[in-house]
């Protein structure tokens, strides 16, 4: 079995270099890695199509040979799937993020956005983030949520994942005897609070920061946020149909041929 790792953070951050070290423990598995050069966090499920990738071999910061990319996480995914990585892949995991990517997250996070890219081209995948409120910095503060991962990517492999369906797990920032177990979920309710930061440039040309406190989001029962906030591993199955099913009979009044008067003729 072969898992590709892969990240939002850049290659060189530790939470990658954890989540390896966990994976390599999975009994006959072979662990590489292709990730971004640089840090890509909040950037969607964007994809390069306008300008070549690059990929150059590194080593982390314990020797282990991988490669970096100037694309960012879902290029990553694309390049290893379509052939600089020659063995077939089996499983993605995408971590870990040193935030929590909870709620309406989903929609920006590049750490989400590679097992997104993944199960898009037919291969399962799980992104990984730790929940921590101050810096994480150290290999060892991403352990716990490593050996989580590990054990939930050991799962997919053995039993697989349901067809079209990727893994979010975000695990709280306890050591591993504090976590209480593991929680399936639904996406919960952020709260933003972003604010526009203008300033003037020496010329005084203004230029804007968007800016903010960090988010912040409804702990209800069943909800990513909520099983965090009392020390739950969160793992919510998501899915790339977007459709909102629940409007369909609300807005069927769209498709009635007239109803939005004249447009045939609006040029």
């Amino acid at each position: 079995m072969h898992i590709l790792v892969t990240n939002d953070d850049g290659v060189q951050a530790p939470g990658l270099l954890a989540l390896v070290q966990a994976l390599r423990g999975i009994p006959a598995v072979e662990v590489s890695v292709l990730a971004p050069h640089k840090n890509w966090s909040v950037t969607g499920h964007s994809k390069t199509l306008d300008r070549p990738l690059r990929v150059w071999p590194v080593r982390l910061a314990d020797g282990t040979p991988a490669w970096a990319s100037d694309g960012g996480p879902a290029d990553c995914v694309a390049l290893a799937v379509l052939g600089v990585i020659e063995a077939r892949l089996d499983l993605v995991v995408s971590g870990i993020n040193p935030h929590g990517n909870l709620g309406h997250d989903v929609t920006y996070s590049g750490t989400v956005a590679a097992a997104m890219e993944a199960v898009l081209a037919g291969v399962p995948g799980i992104a990984v983030s730790l929940e921590g409120k101050e810096r994480l910095r150290s290999v060892d503060d991403y352990r716990a949520a490593a050996a989580v991962a590990r054990a939930i990517a050991g799962r997919a492999l053995a039993r697989g994942l349901p067809e079209g369906v990727f893994l979010n797990v975000n695990v709280p920032h306890r050591p591993a005897e504090g976590l209480r177990g593991v929680q399936l979920t639904r996406l919960g309710r952020r709260i933003y609070r972003d604010r526009l930061v203008r300033r003037e440039d020496p010329w005084g040309r203004p230029y804007y920061w968007i800016g903010g406190e960090r988010p912040t989001g409804v702990p209800e029962p069943g909800t990513d946020i909520g099983a965090l906030a009392e020390g739950w591993v969160s793992v919510t199955p998501l899915h790339m149909d977007l459709t909102a099913a629940q409007a369909l009979e609300a807005l069927a009044d769209l498709a009635q041929e007239g109803d939005l008067g004249n447009w045939r003729e609006i040029p």
